[in-house]
């Protein structure tokens, strides 16, 4: 049982995690405690919980990536052994490089210490001296940004006063590893900003272990992904992946497992309105022009859900109703979901989201809002259709795809019977966007002198 802290540069590894395991002893009762002391061994007193079990993995200098899992899962323990502050029941961990952590709020302070002590105390456990610290206060307390509170005593401060000075910190130690746990959801908005800012330019050297509930945070930011349920490794690989299987868990574990391999045939989209290709509407002085080439929705792609509709096409509309293969961006354009429903629906929600190749959502929308104060169901046998007409924003050259889902209640409590990723793909063949995830296109850009 070992955790090590090294500065070797022989291995392309920031963290070697192998066999690692973590076993608590949970007594019923004190006295229980007692008996085992007593004891010594001869009679087992406790009950094991292995908040950890034989978890193994590698991380390379250099990566992002995130960790994933419900409350409980293990997330946290596991984080703990990798900082050194908890020591492992089995297994070892190898640390390359200097580690700088921001876990659970609480962690690494000294509440009755002031803001200025305890910046002072936290950058000496990294390794800093009293004159570097010097060197960094004014930056630290310029990125932390609460003012005279820094010189009052951490148990005064509120939760996102706190994260911004443990934030502030960890910014400032020279660290070759960070370790970021689900701290930074209680930070305000523009702190956020500055610390994914702060992110981002690290990631450009530096070795990032990310731990959130938010798939969107993890796709974002993260080049792998680690799923961990019930103190093991249930599943890890490309975070589009991991975040498709964990989203689906999630449904299944509110609402039980979905039966859509089960449904009956879909019936057949009526496609007698031939499809037309945009370009040849445009004329091409350009080869900035932002063209999307549109293909078919794919009936097979990964989908679940308990199975009382399916969604059976998606497709792009141009103002005429046909159904385009080629979009130029900037238009006009129109997403239709069909849907098949196999059960009384009282308050059926259609949406869909669009996502690029990592799997991050762009941007999407659902039916809710408009018909929340509207009485609209759908009878048992029918067929539903939603239409969302959008000016389709300019996308950077790549592969982009279109996912869809249907649900039945309200925004917050609804079940799911129908999310299909990957429902349609298309590219973006050409662009002008220059920075940014999507331009938008613009009505008028002027200048003039005053």
């Amino acid at each position: 049982m070992s955790s090590e802290n090294t500065t070797s540069d022989t291995t392309e590894y920031a963290i070697e995690v192998n066999g690692l395991g973590k076993c608590y002893q949970i007594y019923d009762k004190p006295s229980d405690r007692l008996m085992q002391m007593l004891m010594r061994g001869r009679k087992q007193y406790y009950k094991e919980f292995w908040a950890l079990k034989d978890v193994s993995f590698k991380i390379k200098k250099g990566e992002t990536v995130g960790i994933i899992g419900r409350n409980g899962s293990g997330k946290s323990t596991l984080l703990q052994m990798i900082c050194g502050t908890l020591n492992p029941t089995g297994g070892e961990v190898k640390v390359n490089g200097r580690v700088a952590a921001l876990l659970e709020l609480g962690a690494g302070f000294n509440p009755e210490f002031s803001g200025v002590e305890n910046v002072y105390m936290a950058a000496s456990l990294y390794g800093l001296s009293k004159e570097d610290v010097d060197q960094r206060f004014d930056d630290i307390a310029t990125f932390a940004d609460i003012g005279d509170h820094l010189h009052q005593a951490v148990k005064t401060y509120s939760s996102g006063m706190y994260v911004r000075l443990a934030f502030a910190v960890i910014a400032h130690v020279d660290a070759d590893i960070l370790v970021v746990d689900e701290a930074l959801a209680v930070g305000d908005a523009f702190f956020t900003q500055k610390c994914m800012r702060y992110l981002r330019k690290f990631m450009e050297k530096g070795t990032v272990l990310f731990v959130s509930h938010d798939t969107h945070a993890i796709l974002d930011l993260c080049n792998y992904a680690i799923w961990i349920e019930k103190g093991e490794i249930l599943q890890e690989g490309l975070p589009k992946d991991l975040c498709a299987s964990y989203l689906q868990s999630f449904y299944e574990a509110q609402q039980g497992v979905g039966s859509t391999t089960k449904l009956k045939p879909a019936k057949v989209v009526d496609r007698t309105l031939p499809a037309t290709d945009q370009r040849l509407e445009f004329i091409n002085n350009s080869n900035l022009r932002n063209d999307l080439q549109v293909f078919q929705f794919d009936p097979s792609a990964p989908s679940f859900g308990m199975g009382g509709a399916r969604i059976v096409d998606v497709s792009m509309l141009n103002e005429e109703g046909r159904s385009m293969v080629w979009i130029v961006g900037g238009e006009r354009v129109t997403i239709r979901i069909a849907v098949q429903v196999n059960q009384y629906l009282l308050s059926p929600i259609v949406g869909f989201s669009v996502k690029d190749r990592k799997g991050q959502v762009l941007f999407g929308e659902n039916t809710f809002l408009s018909y929340q104060d509207k009485a609209f169901h759908s009878p048992h046998e029918s067929e539903l259709q939603a239409f969302f007409t959008f000016q389709m924003p300019l996308l950077p050259a790549g592969e982009y795809s279109i996912g869809a889902a249907v649900a039945d209640g309200t925004q917050d409590e609804h079940e799911q019977h129908h999310w299909i990723h990957d429902a349609v793909m298309f590219k973006s063949e050409s662009s002008s966007v220059s920075s940014g995830l999507i331009g938008i296109p613009m009505l008028d850009i002027r200048m003039e002198n005053a």
